[in-house]
């Protein structure tokens, strides 16, 4: 079950996400996923590797490469049970894979161990995952603006995501925050998001960390009146990350989305009245002229009259 799960959601997203899995970093993240699957199967090359096999077949897997890729399938099977979006099973799988074509290749040569390594090194500091560019209700923080914006008006509610953009788990989490605030967005309840990987002095002031340790990354914060009132992920005492899953369903139920969403369209709404009686009290209305003809008839009345006397 725990295999069929995400490739019936592959399968269905299949058509939606094909776009950037032809993307070159996809491409080259599955090249370099499959290089030891590659190297060992591959005739003219395979012949010339070294294996423990009884039969001296190189091949083919000897028991030990057998063991690290099961391994390595369970490893994928128990973290892609929290994934939320096809680009974290994508990302679980590539991430994995390349984790254990290191183990694999330093097993068969250290030399070609350490030149896969080196690899790994450098894609991961050159090539980062392509960023979510779909349609989105959001307004994006520095340093600066952040506090002013949350301030500026005490009957806004802010959600504000804190990200950082070399972090797997906020890139995955991108679309789903888009969609959330296609949904719910209005003139009472907005959405921002902060780049706390950038602006440092704004991961202190509201105590989120970026260590990739933390699992803070990514965290959703509400304020109201310009204070925050709850967030996720939950920190402890000791500023310890509480495990939470960012489901579109979970951020419904946690932060109250529909009931938020209905007291802020009511807000809207009383704002918009008070403008429109501040507009009317600023413009008087203008008194109405008589029309041309009514005049003429009370000017040939006033003659006639003066005739008879």
């Amino acid at each position: 079950m725990a295999l069929l799960t995400p490739l019936f959601a592959f399968l269905y997203h299949l058509p939606l996400v094909y776009k950037w899995l032809l993307k070159p970093y996809y491409i080259a993240s599955l090249f370099m996923s499959l290089a030891f699957l590659m190297i060992r199967k591959t005739p003219g090359i395979c012949e010339h590797l070294s294996s423990t096999r009884e039969d001296g077949n190189s091949c083919d897997f000897d028991w030990r490469e057998v063991e690290i890729l099961m391994f390595l399938s369970a490893i994928v099977m128990l973290k892609n049970r929290r994934a939320i979006t096809v680009e974290q099973h994508v990302g679980n799988i590539i991430l994995f894979s390349k984790v254990a074509n290191v183990f694999l290749f330093f097993r068969l040569d250290i030399r070609m161990g350490l030149l896969y390594l080196t690899l790994c090194i450098v894609f991961l500091m050159t090539c980062k995952p392509p960023l979510y560019m779909g349609p989105e209700y959001i307004k994006y923080f520095n340093d600066k603006t952040i506090d002013e914006e949350l301030e500026k008006d005490s009957r806004v509610t802010w959600i504000v995501e804190f990200f950082a953009n070399w972090s797997p788990e906020c890139q995955s989490f991108a679309a789903v925050y888009a969609d959330l605030s296609l949904k719910y967005s209005c003139a009472g309840l907005k959405f921002g998001k902060v780049d706390i990987g950038r602006y440092g002095d704004v991961s202190k002031k509201y105590k989120v960390s970026t260590s990739p340790l933390s699992k803070q990354l990514p965290s959703l914060v509400l304020f109201q009146g310009g204070k925050e009132v709850m967030r996720r992920p939950q920190v402890d005492k000791k500023g310890r990350a509480v495990s939470w899953s960012f489901t579109e369903e979970n951020i419904i139920r946690e932060f109250n989305m529909n009931e938020l969403y209905q007291m802020s369209k009511k807000l809207s709404k009383t704002k918009g009245d008070k403008s429109e009686k501040a507009n009317e009290s600023q413009f008087p209305p203008v008194p109405e002229e008589e029309e041309p003809e009514a005049e003429a008839n009370a000017q040939e009345v006033e003659t006639e009259s003066k005739k008879d006397k």
